[in-house]
């Protein structure tokens, strides 16, 4: 058997951690916990799962999961977030491959939107790369969308099973998140140095709702699904927004 370690990033996950946890126990040699100083109860839930947890500053999401992986006792990552949990298929097909493991491997992840599992909207399958060997690869990404490159070519399989993904509880909760983000997102765009942000801020978001409500016919998951391609095109809207704000905001600091 080759070992595994386990990296989960936590800020106030008392929520949600637990059932992470308890799946990834069965087939991890070690979990770490990187925490950005929670200030609820994730500790104290790690600590009764005898997990190794590490508290640092937040720098990023990039930057908190290659930390992770620098001080994991061994070679193969299991890259996880506190708010996903291993399906039984999933952990049965890590299990399997544990004995060879080799490259990389890929898995679906399925997500439950307010106690429902969305199945289009371009959610699903969501393939990613999840473990992985991190002598081939490291996290990059300042703002946020981190994402996994690897030093050289490497074999990827995906597993059966999916990941599934606790996103959000309620609907205030994905507008909450989408307000958080797209403050990121704007300074990614403004730090780019990319323009037309009217013209993307005035068309992209009927075409963002058209693509995930019609094309990836999210109105085959209901009201939800309705849900998601009009809170998905207000995030669309509300990045531009924010980054046509950042760029006033910059010219009268210099005026």
């Amino acid at each position: 058997m080759k070992p595994i370690s386990a990296v989960i990033i936590t800020f106030n996950e008392a929520q949600k951690i637990t059932r992470c946890l308890n799946s990834v126990r069965k087939v991890a040699d070690e979990i770490i916990v990187i925490d950005s100083f929670s200030t609820d109860n994730t500790l104290t839930i790690c600590q009764q799962f005898n997990v190794r947890v590490e508290q640092r500053e937040w720098e990023g999401y990039a930057s908190a999961k290659n930390y992770g992986n620098r001080i994991a006792q061994h070679d193969f990552i299991l890259s996880i977030d506190a708010d996903e949990v291993l399906s039984p298929e999933l952990i049965s097909s890590i299990l399997t491959e544990k004995p060879r493991l080799s490259g990389a491997y890929s898995m679906n992840r399925l997500t439950n939107y307010c106690g429902s599992w969305i199945y289009h909207c371009g959610w699903y399958p969501d393939t990613k790369i999840r473990l992985f060997n991190r002598q081939d690869a490291r996290w990059a990404g300042d703002y946020v969308h981190e994402a996994l490159e690897f030093s050289r070519p490497v074999d990827i399989t995906r597993l059966n099973g999916d990941l599934w993904h606790y996103s959000f509880d309620s609907l205030g909760d994905h507008i909450q998140r989408v307000n958080q983000y797209s403050d990121l997102a704007a300074q990614e765009l403004v730090a780019s140095g990319k323009g037309g942000y009217w013209g993307k801020m005035l068309i992209s978001p009927g075409v963002k709702f058209v693509q995930s409500y019609l094309f990836r016919r999210g109105i085959l998951d209901g009201f939800y699904g309705f849900c998601i391609s009009a809170i998905s095109a207000f995030d669309i809207f509300i990045r531009y927004a924010k980054a046509v704000q950042l760029k006033r905001a910059a010219r009268r600091e210099d005026t």
